[in-house]
Order: structure tokens, then sequence, then C-alpha cells
């Protein structure tokens, strides 16, 4: 069974979708076993702690660059034993020594189709609000892997053309 750790922000939505999933039988070969989040009070800990999930809050404004947050982050999935990591409305940008320590392990859920409105500055609401201010008529969600570059990820169907 992978041991999945999902990292918030904020709410929690999709942290409750794959909360739904993982009781309804649609996530098979996972469990989520820790929420780590990026701000006190988010009501996505709230979710997780309903749900018997463990959580962490490793405050963002408490490091002093991305690189120093991105080394805590990593520090505790590492205790976690994270097999896989899930961003669901995670509003960070985590540098490169956590992408590159978990290769096509890292998937993001970004609120637009990409490549519309991403990369860095598109993240949460801005995203819908560029969309809408743009007049798109379609709209959706992407699922990607994780890389260096911000929503520059590939799709779990790429991926697994190129191996990893």
């Amino acid at each position: 069974m992978k041991k999945i750790c999902v990292l918030v922000s904020g709410g929690g939505t999709n942290l409750q979708a794959l909360i739904d999933a993982e009781k309804s039988g649609i996530i098979k070969n996972g469990k989520i076993t820790c929420v780590i989040s990026s701000k006190e009070g988010a009501y996505a800990l709230e979710r997780a702690k309903n749900a018997g999930i463990g959580t962490v809050v490793i405050p963002r404004k408490e490091y002093a660059d991305s690189k120093s947050y991105s080394e805590a982050i990593l520090a505790e999935l590492n205790r976690q034993g994270a097999d896989l990591i899930v961003l669901a409305g995670f509003m960070i940008i985590l540098d490169e020594c956590v992408t590159k320590a978990y290769p096509y392990r890292i998937i993001n859920v970004h609120p637009a189709l990409i490549p519309s409105f991403c990369g860095e500055g598109f993240y949460g609401l801005r995203v819908h609000e560029k969309a809408l201010e743009y007049g798109v008529k379609v709209s959706g969600a992407t699922i990607h892997f994780v890389n260096e570059k911000a929503d520059a990820g590939t799709s779990p169907r790429e991926s697994r053309k190129r191996g990893p």
C-alpha cells in the first residue's frame, strides 16, 4: 500500500475528494497517511482530522525563502515515508530539492487546462478570474506530475511513455 501525503493551503475541497475516493475504493493501492498544510487553521486540517488522517503544519511565513521552506517540507515528507505526494490547493511553488527527490511522484491539481492560465502567479482563484476575464468558453483542471518549472510537468499518460 502506497503512502500518500497531501499538501494543502486552504479549504481542502480537493483533499475531501481524495478522502472520498479512498473511502469508496476508487484509490485502490494507496492510503492518505498525512496532510501537510502551509497555514495554521486551514480548514483542510479539519477535514483530515475528521477522516482520521494525521496532520502537520509547516507555516511558510516562518521560513526566509523558498529553498529553506522546501527543505523543511522535504524533511517532513521523508519522515512520513511518502511514496506519492499530491499538491491539492497547495499555494506554494516548491524548490527543485523536492522535485528532484521525488521525480514522477508529485502530482499537482491545477485549476485550468494547461498550457492556458498557468505558471508563476497563476494559482487559486486568480486562475479562474483570468479565464473569465479572457472570455474562455471551456475550462477544466489539469492533473500533472510536477517538475522544476511551475505547471510545466507531464501528464500521467505522457510520463508512462517516457518512464521515470
